[in-house]
């Protein structure tokens, strides 16, 4: 993944409780505790390369003394983390989730002063080994195998500038980019690794491509219009089964993926037979249970994809750019639409029965 980190384990500790005064009843300052708060332009690297003991531990409680009866809490630790965090327990289990600038997630708690509950004696605050696993928020994540012209895609509609290149993996780590339209809106697109066959059982990037795709709004599947093939050892597939198969990747790794609204973006429409190809597949796009004996049956989804559009194009020549960057807008607004109708719709319900 080169210099991109998704992945970080950390220890925190929160801070131990104050003295308690045992002749007056005095109670100690309770431990400081340890946040983790979302904020912009943070990256798990930048964490890494700041801290690199990984240890964050507040502080401690104050004592109690004849001056001040009731102990100071300690000072709090703030960790600053990237949006999109899960925050995981040692043993995998999600206890947390940062998603917009300003969240906090209490990582770990300080400990209670000495107090007469206590016989005077201070608490140890939490402690605890955490994971922050980071998945990319995004519009639009772009889906294909290797080669299909992600990058080239990212760069013509954005202001990204992806390494491409005419080998198969050029995209060892996810890649940003924005859409920019006349109004002033935004809508960002994730180019991510490519994905090969059997990705959700974790080969090649496997996982690490997936997880991902679950935070993206909409899914864009790129397509070379003249199919695809990995190796000389791999078996050589048609735009089509091209398509089967990332359904069928997408859907063992985790069913709702295909639940996403989804767009078809089929690339390299300036080759030679690239009109008689695309003819061939929206014939069988139209009517894909007519082709399924085509494919063995370990390569058949259950549930295929509905495209809201398939839009042809070119990255080489640039022929279709436009359309697809109106049709990623199109779809965005109507899904925002949607949203903001069942939100009001919520909203109703909640006021009539409250009445």
């Amino acid at each position: 993944y080169g210099n991109f980190i998704d992945d970080l384990r950390l220890y925190v500790r929160g801070g131990t409780g104050g003295m308690g005064y045992p002749r007056l009843g005095g109670e100690g300052g309770r431990g400081g505790d340890v946040w983790f708060v979302a904020q912009k332009g943070t990256t798990l690297k930048s964490i890494r390369d700041r801290y690199p003991q990984k240890r964050f531990v507040a502080g401690t409680g104050a004592n109690s003394s004849v001056t001040a009866l009731k102990g100071e809490k300690g000072k709090d630790c703030e960790v600053h983390v990237p949006l999109g965090i899960s925050v995981l327990c040692d043993d995998g289990k999600q206890i947390g989730e940062l998603n917009a600038a300003g969240e906090r997630f209490l990582a770990a708690r300080g400990g209670l002063g000495g107090s007469l509950a206590t016989n005077f004696t201070p608490c140890k605050g939490q402690r605890r080994t955490v994971r922050l696993d980071l998945k990319l928020i995004a519009d639009v994540g772009l889906v294909g195998f290797p080669n299909a012209g992600k990058s080239s895609l990212l760069s013509k509609i954005s202001h990204a500038k992806p390494e491409i290149a005419n080998y198969t993996f050029t995209t060892i780590q996810p890649e940003l980019g924005k859409i920019m339209y006349a109004d002033y809106k935004q809508i960002a697109v994730a180019d991510l690794p490519g994905l090969i066959e059997g990705a959700h059982a974790n080969k090649g990037m496997g996982h690490k491509f997936l997880k991902h795709v679950e935070r993206t709004k909409q899914l864009l599947l790129v397509v070379d219009i003249s199919g695809f093939q990995l190796s000389i050892k791999t078996q050589f597939r048609t735009a089509f089964e091209t398509i089967l198969l990332l359904t069928k990747e997408l859907e063992l790794y985790k069913e709702e993926l295909l639940t996403k609204p989804a767009l078809l973006a089929i690339n390299k429409m300036d080759l030679p037979c690239a009109k008689d190809n695309l003819n061939e597949l929206m014939k069988q796009l139209q009517n894909p249970e007519d082709f399924l004996h085509l494919l063995q049956e370990e390569m058949i989804p259950a549930n295929t994809l509905a495209f809201k559009d398939v839009i042809p194009l070119s990255t080489y020549t640039g022929e279709g750019i436009e359309e697809l960057k109106a049709c990623i807008r199109k779809s965005i607004d109507e899904e925002a639409e949607q949203e903001n109708e069942e939100y009001r719709k919520k909203k109703l319900l909640l006021l009539q029965t409250s009445e």
